[in-house]
């Protein structure tokens, strides 16, 4: 006869083929769904309208995390990296610069043209006095963002945004031992919060901040303090945008993150740079050794780096608003530390802050 021959693949190549691409495909439409949720919940904060906790389920995250979001931040990077012919440099910024409201008065170069490619614009330097180091105050912010949240940490929980916590030992690890640190050993029987309290009368306080894509990506020293440790944990990338910390619990303990840990003068001190979608390149200015967003890694595992060595007895020195490291985008600095019992926040949940800002003080 005169039909056609229809010719279909093997069935073992079609099953082969077919749930990755529905996968990634239900997750992309999930992801782009939350978005759209994470804008209305934003408008209705927007009218100080209190919004209700609704927690992700298990399956609703596993989802989520079948989006390839490393190999995303990876592509995105690399795009981040061609240069711009002269003639379209402008344009390209211009719309971002709209699209996130980057005030490029702050800028250190104004002319838009001085930036081969979008990670040197991400990346750009401030003017040298466009943020104040606040001298009065012993903590100051390490960046521009948002003030997710704040205060004492209890029962080794931290909140990342009020009414979700997440484990404090499952987000820095577990405790390092006490010859790569300068403190005393703590009771065995103690829980970890209390193992990381250092002088009797202290306790220990975390704070939480989002840099949003229009904001300064680099961030600094908070305060004075010694950094003897790095622990690296490779993870998921998935948005840390304050809708989406609302939504998944442990959000930071789920994703890519870089734990500075040493001591101030009260104690205990740590910073931690977590990554989030696109933003799989953490960098630290003096540790070379540091490398995020490798294509492959182990569910689960980190490694650790610690900067005491026989030619080093103290670790790496941080002065008050020195230049500590830089995010490719945009994301979230956790602070934790040991603090006597009147430290005081001086602090607004929500409220915006800028680098050299204080955090609080005694």
């Amino acid at each position: 006869s005169d039909r056609k021959k229809l010719h279909t693949a093997p069935l073992g190549q079609v099953f082969r083929l077919r749930p990755f691409h529905v996968l990634v495909a239900t997750g992309g439409g999930y992801a782009g769904y939350r978005k759209y949720e994470d804008y209305k919940l934003e408008q209705l904060e927007k009218r100080g309208i209190e919004v209700p906790v609704k927690l992700a389920s298990e399956w609703e995250v596993a989802l989520y995390k079948s989006v390839p979001t490393r190999l995303l931040s990876r592509a995105w990077g690399r795009l981040n990296q061609v240069e711009l012919p002269t003639w379209l440099r402008k344009p390209v910024y211009s719309l971002y610069i709209w699209t996130f409201g980057v005030n490029m008065k702050e800028a250190a170069v104004e002319d838009l043209h001085h930036y081969r490619n979008l990670s040197e614009f991400f990346r750009r330097k401030l003017k040298p006095q466009a943020r104040p180091v606040c001298c009065v105050h012993s903590v100051i912010s390490p960046s521009d963002g948002k003030i997710l949240n704040f205060g004492q940490v209890k029962n080794c929980e931290v909140e990342q945004v009020k009414g979700v916590t997440y484990s404090l030992e499952s987000f820095l690890g577990p405790r390092i031992s006490t010859e790569e640190m300068h403190f005393s050993q703590a009771p065995p029987g103690n829980s970890f919060q209390q193992q990381l309290v250092t002088k009797e009368g202290n306790e220990l306080y975390h704070c939480v901040i989002y840099l949003a894509p229009g904001d300064y990506h680099c961030f600094h020293s908070p305060t004075d303090w010694t950094v003897s440790h790095r622990r690296h944990f490779p993870g998921s990338l998935m948005s840390v945008n304050p809708g989406v910390a609302r939504w998944i619990k442990e959000l930071f303990c789920h994703n890519e993150r870089v734990v500075l840990t040493g001591d101030w003068k009260h104690g205990f001190f740590s910073l931690t740079a977590v990554g989030a979608t696109n933003v799989g390149s953490i960098r630290i200015y003096f540790d070379q050794d540091l490398h995020t967003n490798s294509p492959s890694y182990s569910k689960g595992s980190y490694n650790d780096f610690s900067f005491i060595s026989n030619n080093n007895k103290e670790g790496i020195p941080m002065r008050k608003g020195e230049h500590l490291g830089e995010f490719n985008l945009g994301s979230t600095i956790v602070l934790i530390f040991e603090a006597p019992k009147d430290f005081k926040f001086n602090l607004k949940a929500g409220q915006k802050i800028r680098f050299g800002e204080a955090l609080g003080s005694l």
